[in-house]
């Protein structure tokens, strides 16, 4: 275990695996129904995109259910009551409403999203916070729940970018856009990109390119931070890509989960003859239904709090059982409802701080 120097800044985390000190974790109050959109059809299920469709055209802009929101605030507090008994200081995100319609010059939206899922708006590479210039219209303002920790942070000697906002007029969606491997509904207009499709391994940062994150949002981050960090972009065979942490994920190092049914069409060269082991997760104990075909991998969804503990959902029994085989340290809570939100515990938080420093593990 790395050791913590003495004057650790306030925000500081390179990885997703040294030891947690301090966490924002999301709140479901405040959640709505999202409106239908071309980027929102980009990533659900293409047999089920008629039903979807139906569904978000009538209640886009409503509160989401009381039920859903109330079960899902239990675990996510159950989260945090976990997190702490672990010995991490938790933060939370102010509960906005949103269900409320706003506009720009260019476009509407009848309302805006969630503050569910904190990784998705912001990323801690070192001792800076960057906010995302994310690519759904539904969530151009979703960084406002967090602002009030980013003034605090800010205060206290922390780096605080926010990428340029993106306009998102039509011109940034792909109007002729057809479903299939890598055919992308975000064109390259403007940077974009969503900060849950980054992970992060010390120095070498390894970004997506989907349906929120383009190229140019891609390079923006890389002409950003420089020549210390080596930004890798990846693809992978995925006909609707969105966020890398359920596709992807860097355990520890030299250990790093695969999805097998989206596989990376070419491994960036860093990791030839590195020695990082390729583990591929057993399948989720979902049940296989329609109804929870996009959610059935956000088992993967997993948070480090060093390198042997693991936040995982309680009911994948398979897949604990997997992770203590490969030396691992499983924390079991539950998180059904979130994950049938679309979020797994990595989505719902962002590691503010982590004991240790840049190094490269390659």
């Amino acid at each position: 275990m790395q050791s913590a120097p003495a004057d650790l800044p306030v925000v500081n985390s390179f990885n997703e695996w040294d030891p947690l000190e301090e966490v924002i974790v999301g709140v479901a109050e405040g959640a709505c129904e999202i409106p239908w959109d071309l980027a929102l059809e980009s990533v659900m299920p293409g047999d089920a995109v008629d039903e979807l469709r139906k569904y978000h055209q009538k209640l886009g802009g409503k509160p989401k259910p009381p039920k859903q929101t109330v079960a899902a605030t239990r675990e996510l507090d159950e989260l945090v009551h976990v997190l702490e008994a672990e010995g991490v200081k938790v933060r939370r995100p102010d509960p906005i409403d949103q269900a409320t319609r706003y506009a720009t010059p260019d476009w509407e939206s009848v309302c805006g999203n969630a503050q569910i899922d904190p990784r998705d708006v912001l990323i801690v590479i070192g001792n800076e916070i960057i906010e995302a210039p994310m690519a759904w219209r539904s969530r151009y303002f979703e960084f406002r729940a967090y602002r009030r920790l980013l003034n605090e942070y800010f205060r206290k000697g922390a780096k605080w970018t926010a990428v340029p906002k993106p306009l998102m007029n039509d011109d940034l969606y792909d109007k002729n856009w057809k479903r299939g491997f890598q055919s992308y509904v975000t064109t390259e207009v403007e940077p974009v990109f969503d900060a849950a499709d980054i992970a992060r391994c010390g120095k070498d940062l390894f970004a997506q390119r989907s349906h929120v994150t383009n190229e140019a949002g891609i390079e923006w981050l890389r002409r950003h931070l420089g020549d210390t960090y080596r930004v890798h972009t990846v693809e992978f065979d995925d006909d609707r890509p969105i966020h890398i942490d359920a596709t992807f994920v860097p355990m520890a190092p030299g250990k790093i989960l695969i999805n097998p049914d989206r596989p990376i069409k070419k491994l960036p060269e860093i990791f030839r003859g590195s020695g990082w082991e390729m583990l591929t997760p057993p399948r989720s104990t979902l049940p296989k239904v329609p109804a929870y075909k996009n959610f059935e991998w956000l088992h993967v969804n997993t948070f480090m709090l060093d390198e042997k503990r693991v936040i995982v959902e309680k009911q994948e029994e398979p897949f604990i059982k997997a992770l203590k085989d490969w030396g691992f340290t499983p924390i079991p809570v539950a998180f059904r409802t979130n994950h049938l939100k679309g979020g797994g515990f990595h989505c719902a938080t962002v590691d503010i701080r982590r004991r240790g420093g840049l190094k490269s593990y390659f």
